[in-house]
């Protein structure tokens, strides 16, 4: 029977293993163990191969890039070695020599899978065919057409009413004024134009009646057609919710103490997202647990491409995910040791003091050192920030209000209020894009070109916090101008230019292949921890709310 564990060589000494199973929801990275192992398999991809017949390079192409995982486990012989998964399907295919294989049943699943997708592919088809049929596309053009000459109609109308409207104003005050006209005459001609005004109201009426005309023409084709569609549309809704209910039924999940549960009854309402149990961690624990390993240590890592919405990093690990696997590993680990999960936390306090740039009656411009919160956080328990410290040092202001802020991570210069006045006052010139702000990083990789603007909107991963994706449909506009401003080895320096203050805009700017595509040194969430993020607010400048003067003020970056 294969299990297919790669032995340690060396092997481990006691002091390397974990006493306990260290939590996949883990958010400051897996254990050493975990990590040399997913080093070994990361050199197997440098080197050029995923497996026999899977080049590497195959996942560095559009949405290529894919999630791997690794378990150290312990034979039953005793000796030390690992496990290797990836999530889904890798080139197309669930099994791949070398890598653990679904938690599915396989004969199962072949019963079932085919016949369902066929039916869906057919049910597409016929929409599709029904979407860019001509006799559709004919009533949806003319609809457009007849929608957007009603507009013009309604436009015109409305100008030369609004016109006439003007015109009477000025002859109703003009008439006022006149003392050339008896009151019978001015009332005569004041009547006229409260005629004309009822004039125009019925000229209205009568093209909104013939526009109604004319879309009642066409409209119940239209609407018949648009029907047949959702219908179909919602048809293949249905059978592809009864197909993932049935090859979720293909899934038994095993736990440390040897249960077995169907997949559906570890999620609410039993109905587990798409992909659940396909994730690398449930693979490789189903089979060291099936196959009478124990597990030691895990870590999940991206490998190629990011994905469209970007948040992932080549060689980057990443906690087991929330939608998917949060309601399924509590279970598979029953019966294990397992470690509580640590979450990122800001220091309590930050050594570095809080340098004041600018000050008087109404502003304050700080330096924030990297690893300052610019407010006070949720954990509690933190009370160290740029605003706690403002607060203590100006115990009597009105203020101060922090006008903006910084990530965490972030170091550079900050503005203040000490009124709230004057607080407003800045906003306005936030919102109006009228402060002018620099920033100077450097990027992981060689950036192609000399400068350009980044333009694609962006929003919360809602299940991975506080990571920010790009999402076309339901982001807000992110806009960031860059200039390279030196090359040195495999990094870049480059000028960031913020037009809109997302949230981790320059950091996802920077990442995401429809920016820079690499990101910032030293980034945890979008790129590769290292001693500190390597981005700095370098420069800013302003209208002084109370003087009315430009006033500009920099700090070259500590990197």
């Amino acid at each position: 029977m294969e299990t297919w564990v790669t032995p340690f060589e060396p092997q481990p000494v006691p002091g390397d293993i974990a006493g306990a199973f260290p939590s996949p929801f883990d958010e400051l990275g897996p254990h050493a163990l975990a990590r040399r192992a997913a080093a070994v398999l990361q050199a197997e991809f440098r080197a050029g191969f995923v497996a026999p017949g899977i080049p590497a390079a195959m996942l560095d192409g559009p949405e290529g890039g894919k999630m791997f995982g690794v378990l150290v486990v312990r034979t039953p012989d005793g000796r030390i070695g690992f496990l290797r998964s990836f999530s889904g399907m890798l080139a197309g295919r669930w099994e791949v020599p070398g890598f653990v294989p679904p938690l599915f049943d396989r004969e199962t699943r072949e019963r079932v899978e085919p016949a369902g997708e066929a039916v869906v592919k057919a049910l597409l088809a016929r929409a599709e065919a029904m979407r860019t049929s001509p006799e559709l596309v004919d009533i949806r053009a003319a609809h457009e057409a007849l929608e957007a000459r009603h507009a013009a109609e309604r436009a015109e109308l409305r100008t030369r009413h609004e016109e006439r409207k003007r015109l009477r104003h000025v002859r109703r005050a003009e008439l006022e004024a006149s003392g050339a006209l008896t009151d019978a005459g001015k009332r005569e001609a004041l009547h006229a134009l409260d005629q004309e005004s009822r004039g125009d109201k019925a000229e209205r009426r009568r093209m909104e009646a013939a526009q109604e005309e004319e879309c009642r023409a066409i409209e119940p084709k239209r609407a018949r057609l648009e029907r047949r569609l959702r219908a179909l549309e919602r048809l293949r809704w249905i059978v592809c919710r009864v197909l993932m209910k049935r090859l979720h039924d293909t899934y038994e999940v095993p736990n440390a103490r040897g249960e077995r549960r169907p997949l559906r009854a570890l999620y609410s309402r039993g109905e587990p997202p798409s992909g659940a149990a396909d994730c690398a961690a449930p693979k490789l624990l189903a089979h060291a647990f099936t196959h009478g390993l124990q597990p030691l240590a895990l870590a999940e890592f991206w490998w190629g491409a990011p994905p469209s919405a970007g948040g992932r990093a080549a060689g980057a690990f990443y906690a087991a995910c929330k939608d998917k696997c949060a309601p399924l590993l509590p279970f598979m680990l029953e019966g294990l040791q397992v470690e509580s999960p640590r979450a990122f936390s800001p220091p309590a306090v930050v050594a570095q003091e809080l340098s004041v740039v600018f000050e008087d009656a109404w502003v304050v411009v700080v330096e924030k050192p990297s690893g300052l919160l610019s407010v006070p956080g949720k954990d509690t328990s933190v009370t160290d920030s740029v605003l706690a410290r403002l607060r203590a040092r100006y115990p009597h202001a009105t203020g101060p209000l922090l006008v903006h802020r910084l990530d965490l991570d972030t170091s550079g210069l900050l503005i203040a209020a000490l009124d709230s006045r004057t607080h407003a006052a800045l906003q306005r010139q936030f919102i109006q894009r009228e402060i002018h702000k620099r920033y100077v990083a450097w990027i992981e990789g060689v950036v192609q070109g000399e400068e350009g603007t980044i333009d694609f909107p962006m929003r919360v991963d809602l299940d991975d916090r506080p990571r920010q994706i790009h999402d076309p449909v339901h982001g807000k506009p992110a806009v960031t101008r860059w200039r390279v401003l030196e090359r040195r080895g495999q990094r870049t320096r480059v000028a960031f230019f913020p037009l809109t203050g997302r949230t981790h805009q320059l950091r996802v700017h920077a990442a995401h292949p429809l920016g820079l595509g690499a990101p910032i040194v030293g980034d945890r969430l979008y790129g590769h921890e290292d001693v500190r993020l390597h981005l700095h607010a370098e420069s800013l400048s302003f209208q002084h709310p109370e003087t009315g003067q430009l006033v500009s003020f920099e700090r070259p970056a500590p990197f």
